[in-house]
């Protein structure tokens, strides 16, 4: 304790308040613009702070890891445009709020939700870094690969109208994470020749082409139909009701969020796509997941959040970035001689626990900058259609480039765009697509390695107590419908007769 409290000293000096300011408003900005996430924010701010002193950076580079992730939630929510890979999920339930006159409600929620499973993931990490450290070591390729089947499951069975649409949506993202160079033998893979697709086609680009170019296209079709409707932007405040509704899924968010943070599966996907199916199974609302149910915001934006602490967690005992973000940030610590890894929090105590200390305090300023300012985001959606859908394609468009600087990719957005309205029109949902492309890749390698130590034997899948308790869960899931049928329905109690109502009387 006494430790952090010299960290909040150092952290609490003007110059180091003012880098905490920086990075927080340059990472929500960033993280507005689609395509252009916090990794590619410490990225390129990397060679700006080769002069400043490494705490001053870090702190200012832990104000661009929480604010990037904040950023991706607000064009989600509004624009249904997701900044980054870890606010997909928020645009399910916050897009739907905001077309109900309810954007200034589902950014306050996003916001709240954002401060409190960051909050509670820090507290966590200068509680249970070590021993989150010792045992993530533990879990193998089976364990991860089955936690991926699980998130694959999970998401297919309780969004789209169907199962089968669910399933047909994975199975076109699982194709296009396929495209590439197999990382095992470096064979080509769907490339059709094409040396532009052989490191794969980015996530981000999928994202917004599958989001944002598609949403446009759909939107561009019915323009002519419908006529133009200014949405409401609503009040600024949540009600007692909305509270009432998110303030469990604000706390759950860090118990799912915290440890996938901590160990390698992926970064925020699969906890924030778990959190999600996790409320809409615990809500006492499920008819309105899909048209705007508040705790689908609330729960997956505390749960990203403290999934963004357990990753640092992890990167910072370890050494070891389970997120491209916190590969960046270790790329740092290395430009300036410092190695993460179990000594550093003796050899540079003073740094770690200043910017653990900075976690506390970019999270409030996130808070206290943003949600004065929620309904002016929502304001956005007043813009008439034509020009706010054609401004979403040009950042679209920006961040598309912006990924790799490719005109290639740009044309790659536009084809895969065309998918998205295609997915629209035939009501196939488009998050396990996106689910596909982002945990499609690992999962395989998962898998080559688990029965590469079996020597082909698939009981290599099943041979920890992790995996088999998992896969457990999975069935369960899969034959839940059937072993519902099967189940005596209670029957109601019958309807009183007019005599017994006389005789009562």
């Amino acid at each position: 304790m006494g430790q952090l409290l010299d960290g909040f000293a150092t952290a609490l000096t003007p110059t180091h308040l003012l880098f905490a300011a920086i990075g927080v408003l340059l990472g929500t900005a960033i993280g507005v613009l689609p395509g252009i996430g916090p990794a590619m924010a410490v990225a390129l701010l990397l060679p700006v702070t080769y002069g400043m002193e490494p705490t001053g950076a870090f702190i200012m580079f832990a104000g661009i890891y929480y604010g990037g992730m904040f950023g991706g939630s607000t064009t989600s929510i509004l624009l249904n445009t997701p900044g980054e890979s870890a606010a997909v999920v928020t645009a399910f339930e916050g897009n739907p709020m905001a077309r109900k006159g309810r954007g200034a409600q589902a950014l306050a929620a996003a916001a709240i939700g954002h401060f409190t499973g960051g909050i509670i993931g820090t507290m966590l990490i200068v509680l249970l870094a070590p021993f989150v450290a010792k045992h993530a070591v533990d879990i193998g390729a089976p364990d991860l690969f089955a936690i991926m089947v699980l998130a694959f499951i999970a998401v297919t069975s309780v969004l789209g109208s169907s199962r089968v649409r669910g399933v047909a949506s994975l199975l076109i993202g699982l194709t296009i994470g396929l495209v590439g160079l197999d990382e095992m033998t470096g064979q080509q893979r769907l490339t059709f020749g094409s040396l532009h697709l052989a490191d794969g086609i980015d996530v981000i680009v999928v994202a917004v082409a599958l989001f944002a170019v598609g949403e446009a296209l759909w939107v561009a079709a019915h323009l002519r139909r419908k006529p133009f409707v200014p949405i409401p932007v609503g009040r600024p405040w949540l009600s007692k009701a909305d509270l009432k509704r998110t303030w469990k899924p604000w706390l759950r968010g860090p118990a799912i969020g915290f440890p996938f943070g901590a160990i390698p599966a992926g970064g925020a996907e699969i906890p924030t796509f778990l959190s999600y199916v996790t409320e809409k199974r615990l809500s006492k609302h499920k008819d309105e997941f899909g048209k705007g149910a508040i705790e689908g915001v609330a729960g997956p934006e505390s749960t990203a959040s403290a999934s963004a602490a357990g990753t640092l967690v992890t990167m910072l005992t370890l050494g070891l970035p389970t997120t491209a973000t916190a590969a960046v940030m270790l790329a740092a610590f290395q430009t300036y001689g410092i190695q993460p890894g179990p000594l550093l929090f003796q050899r540079e105590a003073g740094l770690v626990w200043a910017l653990i200390a900075s976690l506390f305090i970019g999270l409030t300023l996130l808070l206290v900058l943003n949600l004065p300012l929620a309904p002016l985001w929502a304001k956005l959606l007043r813009i008439p259609r034509p020009y706010l859908y054609a401004g979403i394609l040009f950042f679209a468009s920006v961040g598309a480039y912006a990924v790799n600087a490719d005109i290639f990719d740009l044309l790659l957005m536009f084809v895969i765009g065309v998918l998205g309205f295609a997915m629209r029109r035939y009501g196939l949902p488009v998050l396990p697509a996106i689910i596909g492309v982002i945990l499609g890749p690992a999962a395989e390698q998962q898998m080559r390695r688990s029965l590469q130590l079996s020597d082909g034997s698939l009981t290599g899948l099943v041979n920890s107590p992790m995996a088999v308790v998992v896969y457990v869960i999975v069935l369960l899931i899969v034959f839940f419908p059937l072993i519902r049928r099967l189940l005596p329905s209670p029957t109601p109690p019958a309807a009183p007769t007019p005599e017994r109502e006389k005789v009562d009387a």
